[in-house]
């Protein structure tokens, strides 16, 4: 038997929400020094970020702080990463070729209020499909940060992106759309009930490997 959520999960998932919280709001504060993407012809701003949504202060002090909460992004997206290789729990969370047969249904049941398929593993084929999407942001995020963070060290990496102009296009964009994944992320939990909140904190209900499973199975018929 095994968590449902172990705890190697469970730190590296809050650890990495404080960091982007962090993140968003320091880098708005970086973004208000410059706002803009091009070279600002015509001379105006794309758009300045309010400040109650930013942190830092000044240019300086954001960058301390986006500095300092990024390294923990990636140390706990890195720890995350190797934790569910070595143990072989990626399987319940990244999505395969095997699901896409379920997505429809799933699709049809959160939002044309189809009938619930049935459910064998722990994330549904449409849950599984977004938290692949929003690893994939991250990685995106870490690795376009980096390449800001070093643009003359890592200057094959800006290159790949497009250059640091579009380097920074790229952050802003991962960034968004892992903000855009968290609204859906929080109806998710809210439609799966109490329970499955309380499990990120708690580790959530144990479960049974495929073999003890398939072995409840044949005995059950």
């Amino acid at each position: 038997m095994r968590l449902e959520h172990p705890t190697a999960v469970r730190v590296c998932h809050w650890l990495a929400a404080l960091a982007i919280a962090v993140l968003v709001a320091s880098g708005l504060e970086v973004f208000a020094a410059f706002p803009s993407f091009g070279e600002k012809i015509p001379q105006q701003d794309l758009f300045t970020p309010p400040a109650f949504a930013r942190l830092g202060g000044w240019l300086g002090g954001a960058l301390q702080w986006h500095l300092t909460f990024a390294w923990l992004f990636l140390g706990s997206g890195l720890t995350y990463a190797i934790y569910q290789a070595a143990s072989g729990n990626y399987r319940q969370v990244l999505f395969a070729r095997a699901d896409v047969r379920g997505l429809w249904p799933m699709v049809r049941h959160y939002f044309f209020f189809g009938p619930r398929p049935a459910q064998s593993e722990t994330y549904n084929p449409l849950q599984k499909l977004a938290y692949t999407t929003a690893l994939a942001l991250g990685a995106l995020l870490a690795t376009t940060g980096l390449a800001l963070y070093k643009p003359v060290q890592l200057s094959g990496l800006v290159w790949a992106f497009g250059g640091l102009r579009f380097t920074r296009v790229w952050h802003f964009a991962a960034m968004t759309g892992l903000l855009g994944f968290i609204p859906g992320h929080l109806i998710m939990v809210v439609l799966h009930g109490w329970s499955n909140f309380a499990g990120m904190w708690t580790g959530g209900r144990e479960r049974a490997g495929r073999a003890g499973q398939a072995g409840r199975e044949e005995l059950a018929s």
